[in-house]
């Protein structure tokens, strides 16, 4: 018998939504502010997944250049209709459009449209229903206006028109959450005449925000429309009650898929907790964020079970017809010798105009151009970066910045949780004219610097001097603490070491988890010409290697 080791898309994969066409099964998760946006994994045995592609995979699709971090793009929707797929989601934020849209595509690899906005669809976390009678049916939550408590919501449901990609008959507020005072009813699907429920509709929905009081609770009514009574077992899958020492919290954001063997399944987000320190009993969400959990699924007098005779999310899910997994690490490289870059890598934010990363300047180097000057400025930046899917991990690369860089040029790797709290190891030049023997190094070579960034303070952790030349950075993470190091030729120089605790989703907010790659900040080139030249840096490789989880 097989089984699936959960989390089964590990790191910054949350609010996960999943379809099943044929034998595949396709999952697609939130992303805000990072671009490409929306992936798009399959799977045949709901163990083994990949990567196929983006619902937003072209910078002019969606305007991301201004929304926050954790703002952009919330709670997808994938679901699978007449030969094509759909992907609901909303935009939050930025200067640019916002709101509710539908991307679609014959191919989940794309490419995919672009958006059709829905007009009139307040709030967030749409999802499709597309019922037996060929109609198909819009549901989304937004804040109660005005509420019976903060921030309540609900949950409103209206006929969509496929033709035309729009709204029409009159709007049903038909959930408001199943415990009284309970916040941010969220997330919800509608579902026909699954399980054992007959020919009623199923309403699946969380509540108690995404976080300590996460939960999934669901509702039963004989149309879209409603009404919709609530089961008596709600909430049917949380942790909360499980105390601050539990090993996964924050579990909810549900969504159900049959597995065309007579089996139900559903996907849930849930965060790994983790020691601050060896034999500490406090917990704090690890670095990778809320990732997408697999929970297996009964059907008892019409209701859904989750996790049947435990009701909690296993680090391990028998799956009895697929093969056995692949066993080993996740490595993520990318060498830079392909015209295209690693399907994997993220960008922070969109920014068309700007020619940030490039593979055709130097044949097998990345090349980043700065385009802001510094990573704490809520803006688009020349950033490319992979999730962090395990505790223990290794991100290295080798970085060559320009003999006559622009001022404030710094370059080399960074983990980024937000634009208020990364680490920084970088690769800046001297900014020293002096001719002293003692500040030989300096002017005639680099200095690394590793710094950590919080909410605007700045905590140099080391400078070393660096031969000028190429430079390798390395960071080695474990849990909450990192060892960074420098390498010129054989020689290994030790910079310094940090606490990532708060880079904690947990210390730090926010939506998204950890994410380390290579980045280029200073002063962005005012022209094509000039100081263009001197306003990048080369990359020959970046690699991430996680240890297996633990």
């Amino acid at each position: 018998m097989t089984a699936a080791r959960n989390p089964v898309l590990p790191g910054f994969h949350p609010d996960p939504s999943i379809c099943r066409v044929g034998d595949e099964f396709f999952v697609v998760t939130s992303t805000f502010e990072y671009f490409p946006g929306l992936p798009v994994h399959r799977s045949r045995d709901l163990v083994e997944w990949e990567l196929v592609g983006h619902a937003v995979h072209r910078e002019e699709q969606l305007d991301l250049s201004s929304v926050a971090a954790s703002g952009g793009l919330f709670a997808p929707t994938i679901r699978h209709h007449d030969g094509r797929f759909f992907v609901a989601c909303t935009l939050v934020g930025g200067e640019g459009r916002q709101g509710s849209f539908v991307l679609t595509a014959t191919d989940p690899a794309g490419p995919w449209s672009d958006p059709a906005w829905i007009d009139d669809a307040p709030g967030i976390d749409p999802s499709i229903l597309f019922d037996d009678d060929g109609r198909a049916w819009w549901c989304g939550t937004r804040l109660a206006d005005p509420g019976d408590w903060p921030e309540q919501t609900e949950v409103w449901v209206r006929e969509l028109e496929l033709a035309t990609m729009s709204l029409v008959g009159d709007e049903h507020v038909v959930w408001h959450g199943a415990v009284e005072g309970a916040v941010w009813a969220e997330g919800p699907h509608l579902y026909r005449g699954i399980g054992d429920a007959g020919d009623d509709v199923l309403l699946l929905a969380s509540e108690g925000g995404t976080e300590r009081h996460h939960a999934v609770s669901a509702a039963r009514g004989p149309s879209p429309i409603g009404p919709f009574t609530g089961s008596r077992a709600n909430p049917l899958l949380t942790h909360r009650h499980l105390g601050g020492g539990v090993d996964v919290a924050n579990v909810g954001h549900a969504d159900l898929v049959d597995d065309g063997r007579g089996g139900w399944w559903a996907t849930a987000l849930a965060t790994r907790r983790r020691p601050l320190r060896d034999g500490d009993g406090a917990r704090v969400d690890a670095l990778q964020g809320r990732e997408t959990w697999l929970v297996p699924v009964a059907f008892e007098d019409g209701w859904p079970v989750f996790a049947p005779g435990s009701g909690r999310l296993a680090d391990e899910v028998e799956v009895p017809w697929a093969d056995e997994p692949a066993p080993g690490a996740s490595t993520l490289v990318d060498d830079f010798d392909s015209s295209t870059p690693h399907p994997e890598l993220l960008q922070v934010r969109t920014a068309p105009e700007a020619l940030r990363a490039r593979l055709d300047a130097r044949p097998g180097f990345l090349r980043l151009s700065a385009v802001s000057r510094g990573l704490e400025q809520p803006v688009a930046h020349a950033f490319a970066g992979f999730r962090l899917e395990q505790p223990v991990a290794t991100l290295a690369t080798v970085v060559e910045t320009p003999d006559a860089a622009s001022p404030g040029l710094l370059a080399g790797l960074a983990l980024r949780l937000t634009d208020d709290r990364f680490v920084s190891l970088g690769v800046r030049s001297s900014s020293t004219g002096s001719t002293d023997s003692a500040d030989t190094a300096r002017t005639t070579g680099r200095v690394v610097e590793f710094v950590l960034h919080v909410d605007g303070d700045e905590r140099a952790l080391g400078v070393v001097d660096v031969p000028a030349g190429r430079v390798g950075l390395v960071l080695e993470i474990d849990g909450f603490a990192a060892v960074a190091r420098a390498e010129s030729g054989e020689r290994r120089i030790p910079v310094g070491t940090v606490d990532l605790s708060p880079l904690s989703p947990s210390e730090g907010g926010g939506f998204v988890g950890v994410v380390g790659g290579v980045f280029v900040v200073g002063e962005p080139a005012a022209d094509a010409h000039g100081a263009a030249a001197a306003a990048w840096a080369d990359f020959d490789r970046l690699s991430l290697v996680h240890a297996p989880a633990r």
